[in-house]
């Protein structure tokens, strides 16, 4: 098993959530759906918290998706300890974790293919943070 990852989206980004749910259980991924259970209008910043949370709180990577991912990066990037990052192509999510140790990715559904997001996806979740340098701009983050 390669470990848990928490995913979540709204109604923008709910058929790309079951995409994304399938490939990481077949990459080994414990995968926690945050919700939506399905596609009807909701609001997306109620959804980036309760991932933000369990992404803090138990220390695993997530994903949120929305039409754009530019929303839930926003309401995501709120909760302290969140670095979530909208990501549309491999290496910005390569980039996302090695030099800014992004804890959450977000998409667009309405912005990326399934062929892309797969790619976008199997970036993030294999990269790791590369520290030295990049630590102490992550710490001033939080100042």
């Amino acid at each position: 098993m390669a470990g848990k990852v928490v995913i979540g989206s709204d109604h923008g980004g709910f058929t790309l959530k079951a995409f994304a749910i399938k490939l990481l259980s077949d990459m080994g991924y414990d995968v926690i759906d945050a919700g939506p259970e399905e596609a009807v209008s909701c609001d997306y910043p109620v959804y980036a918290e309760k991932v933000a949370e369990m992404v803090t709180g138990e220390d695993i990577p997530g994903i949120l998706i929305c039409g754009t991912g530019l929303g839930m990066s926003m309401a995501a990037n709120k909760i302290k300890g969140i670095r979530a990052a909208m990501c549309t192509n491999e290496y910005m999510a390569k980039m996302a974790r090695a030099h800014n140790n992004a804890n959450i990715l977000c998409l667009g559904e309405r912005v990326i293919g399934p062929g892309l997001a797969e790619e976008i996806i199997r970036a993030f979740m294999t990269s790791e943070f590369e520290g030295d340098r990049h630590l102490r701009r992550i710490n001033l983050f939080d100042k």
